[in-house]
């Protein structure tokens, strides 16, 4: 295949290198991402990934959508109507579809909600709803003296709060397909999450609650740092397509930085993916920017940002490494149908 047949793969950029907060309310703001969605389709990229921040406590969920509804106008004025957007969603304390309390489970629900409407607003008809949606992101069960919960004690503690988010997420799955939005839960990181952190979980999850129209995001990053082998890995992709649960996939660097001459096992990955997966790839860099300096602990250096900070002698730009994210992942996708089709 020449390199000209691997642009037709939709390749997307996460925007977790530049905000985790698009700020729709914010004019001044809405220009700079502007900018950066300008620079970001003249290297080819195809669509983006934009995390949905949760709001403030005071303002309402339709008044939440309604903020991405001017949003969207703003980037379809800019010249951007074509574009194709997803959606990076995570669940919260107040947020919790697994909660035991029938309230708060309802509230989460309604919460969800409001993150499908807006993906779709952003997306339009067959996007995805992608992130750690199912157990709140970043939130530990302790005992009752303070201690951590952990190992077999974590799992049998996570197994009710599985089977309490199972009726919240068939109403969830049945909303989402009528707005034709792809849900895709993706396992996180053990010290991100205690669950779901693999896409085995994810999978039994959907299985046992009986969600037929939900599916699973394979992050190449989560698969390396929080697996259980190549064998399992292709059990699971095989599993996930089988089942029409293969909805999204992640290219990200196990440090979350730059793509390029990192250590992702692409023969592996690819070699299982490409042949079942028809949908786009999402080239996922997290940069040192809050919060995620602080809530992944980042020491490397922050890959700096045009039109936001100042340049750095010796520093990649964030511009710099999406590029190169896009050419790598463009030539092992073509190295790999070459392979394939000698």
């Amino acid at each position: 295949m020449k390199m000209e047949e691997a642009h037709r793969r939709d390749i997307y950029f996460s925007f977790f290198m530049f905000t985790a907060d698009l700020r729709p309310n914010d004019a001044d703001y809405t220009q700079i991402l502007v900018r950066h969605l300008k620079a970001l389709t003249e290297f080819g990229y195809t669509g983006f990934d934009v995390h949905i921040a949760p709001g403030p406590a005071h303002v309402g969920h339709h008044a939440e959508v309604e903020s991405y509804i001017s949003l969207k106008k703003a980037f379809d004025e800019a010249g951007f109507r074509d574009v194709k957007f997803t959606t990076n969603v995570g669940t919260t304390r107040t947020f919790d579809p697994t909660s035991p309390y029938d309230e708060q489970r309802k509230q989460a629900l309604s919460y969800l909600k409001s993150r499908v409407d807006i993906t779709s607003v952003l997306g339009g008809e067959n996007t995805i709803m992608s992130g750690p949606f199912l157990y709140p992101y970043g939130i530990f069960p302790l005992t009752d003296d303070g201690e951590g919960i952990w190992s077999d004690a974590l799992q049998d503690w996570m197994k009710p709060r599985y089977a309490a988010a199972a009726s919240i997420f068939r109403e969830l799955a049945q909303y989402s397909a009528g707005k034709r939005v792809k849900l895709a839960i993706e396992p996180v990181k053990n010290w991100e999450t205690p669950g779901p952190t693999m896409v085995s979980e994810a999978l039994d999850f959907l299985e046992s609650a009986d969600i037929p129209v939900c599916g699973v995001t394979i992050d190449t990053a989560q698969v390396v740092m929080e697996s259980q082998g190549p064998a399992i890995f292709r059990k699971n992709v095989a599993r996930a397509v089988q089942q029409s649960r293969l909805n999204y996939v992640h290219i990200s660097a196990p440090d979350r930085g730059a793509v390029k001459d990192s250590w992702i096992p692409w023969e592996i990955m690819l070699d299982e993916i490409e042949p079942v997966y028809s949908g786009p790839y999402l080239v996922e860099v997290f940069n040192a920017i809050p919060p995620f300096e602080s809530s992944m602990r980042m020491t490397r250096r922050r890959f700096w940002r045009p039109g936001e900070d100042a340049p750095e002698a010796g520093v990649d730009s964030a511009y710099d490494v999406a590029r190169a994210a896009l050419k790598t992942l463009e030539e092992r996708i073509a190295s790999r149908s070459h392979r394939s089709h000698p």
